[in-house]
């Protein structure tokens, strides 16, 4: 009997510590993070694998190749934007468990778990911190936001001028890279509607592929952005909730120190009226 009331105690023990520690995650700090993740994930790997059928479209239908030496040309600039999505995807994912802990160490459960606690002037500086860096990086992501339609844009171009040209026989369309910028003026690589090389890249996988790993991207960078304003809410309220437990954490000293100075009172009047007494 005594085991079974034992074990019962124990249950109750675990069950009571399993719905403190599940009342101590900051739930909409996970959210935004998860969010976060998500985005940037299926930014920088749709991003990458775009860039690498982008480099596969233009030497295989538009005969575009790498400048010799050290010059700067298309594919140079897509290995340095394939360089920044691994820089993008590291920082984030050291970033996005920075904000988490800052959500652990904010959130109003983790004063239930473990006690009453000081609020520093760092603690704060903190939070403030973040608040600004966040901000900055919302920024950041929309412009990645705006960089990343542009492709979106060439690509649903391209797509429609193949459309067009198959539904209308003997239409005079072509596609130029001058005219995007991914060779120099002095470079002649049009395909014209008609041509063996026009027909292979509108049927191909790598266009089609190529243009909705870009759409992905996109969502995933608007996916970015939405974390980053969620986060902005979720550190607005942590500050918030920062503020008014430091103006509690003033009072609940004042307040002690002056019970303290009243029991001190009383007890020397004790003592004086004990010494009067005797």
């Amino acid at each position: 009997m005594e085991e079974d009331m034992d074990e019962g105690q124990t249950q109750k023990g675990c069950g009571e510590c399993c719905l403190k520690c599940l009342r101590g995650i900051p739930y909409p700090s996970l959210v935004a993070t998860i969010l976060l993740y998500a985005g940037v994930a299926l930014f920088c790997g749709c991003g990458h694998e775009a860039l690498t059928g982008t480099v596969t479209i233009l030497q295989n239908y538009f005969e575009v190749i790498r400048a010799p030496g050290d010059g700067v040309d298309v594919f140079t600039m897509i290995d340095i934007i394939k360089y920044v999505i691994y820089g993008i995807a590291s920082a984030f994912f050291v970033y996005g468990i920075l904000l988490m802990v800052e959500g652990f160490f904010t959130s109003g459960a983790i004063k239930d778990l473990y006690g009453d606690f000081k609020i520093t002037t760092c603690g704060r500086c903190v939070s403030a911190w973040f608040i600004l860096l966040t901000y900055i990086f919302m920024l950041a992501w929309l412009g990645v936001t705006a960089f990343t339609s542009l492709p979106v844009f060439v690509y649903f171009n391209i797509w429609t001028i193949c459309q067009n040209a198959t539904l209308l026989e003997g239409a005079s369309l072509c596609l130029d890279p001058r005219q995007f910028g991914v060779v120099t003026i002095g470079e002649e690589k049009t395909v014209c509607a008609g041509s063996e090389k026009f027909y292979k890249m509108c049927v191909s996988t790598e266009l089609d592929m190529t243009f909705h790993l870009f759409v992905c991207a996109l969502a995933g960078a608007g996916a970015a952005v939405i974390a980053m304003i969620h986060y902005l809410m979720v550190l607005s309220a942590n500050w918030a909730y920062v503020k008014d437990a430091c103006k509690m954490q003033k009072y609940e000293d004042i307040k002690s120190k002056e019970e303290q100075e009243l029991h001190d009172i009383h007890s020397t009047r004790s003592k004086e009226r004990l010494n009067a007494y005797t």
